[in-house]
């Protein structure tokens, strides 16, 4: 890998990390409680709060599609949090209204993880960076889904979990942003578009078939 460019190199050396991921954590991200914390209703205000810190940093396509936003290319990134936060706990709220019947959860599994193949084609200029709202609106959906039957207090520190989790990871991403951006160059950055849209494709196809 030495010989390859500088540009090609650093691509490959973040996709690295996200080909493991894929290979270890390509169950369904919504399908359950991380830390085994069970069944919804059962859920302590504590286990919501751990829950929603944990879950959108341990369901693999949720965790790459926040990291994806940094190599986008926005011009003002740390102005993107707050939408993108506000955004994602708005589609969790709303999948407390219209309940994910469990013969649409793979395909909306499936477009999830495609949203990740949206992110490439932003990085791409193909695609407007507004489709960052409604794509994180729908991981907050499935996100949300996880909780649906919660009492009243674990399901408002489920919210606040997945606040702090998402927000302290998008402060992060966005603040290497433009560096990343500025290191990839233009190539690097195409190349690890290409990398997230194929990533984001395994999984919806791991999502049908599963």
């Amino acid at each position: 890998m030495n010989s390859l460019p500088l540009a090609l190199r650093r691509p490959l050396q973040i996709a690295g990390p996200s080909l493991l991921a894929v290979l270890l954590l390509a169950s369904p991200a919504f399908a359950h409680h991380p830390f085994g914390m069970g069944d919804s209703t059962d859920l302590s205000a504590l286990q919501g709060l751990l829950s929603g810190i944990g879950h959108p940093l341990l369901g693999p396509d949720h965790l790459l599609f926040l990291l994806a936003i940094a190599f986008i290319g926005l011009q003002r990134p740390r102005a993107w949090v707050v939408p993108l936060l506000a955004a994602g706990l708005g589609g969790s709220v709303l999948s407390q209204f219209i309940p994910l019947p469990d013969a649409v959860a793979p395909w909306a599994e499936a477009m999830v993880s495609l949203s990740l193949v949206v992110e490439g084609l932003i990085a791409l200029t193909v695609a407007s960076t507004r489709w960052l709202l409604p794509l994180v609106a729908l991981h907050g959906f499935l996100l949300g889904s996880t909780i649906v039957g919660a009492e009243p207090t674990p399901l408002f520190t489920y919210f606040l979990g997945l606040l702090i989790g998402q927000g302290a990871l998008l402060l992060v991403v966005s603040s290497w942003s433009k560096s990343l951006v500025e290191r990839l160059g233009s190539q690097g950055q195409r190349l690890g578009a290409g990398i997230w849209m194929g990533i984001g494709m395994a999984f919806a196809w791991v999502a049908l078939i599963d």
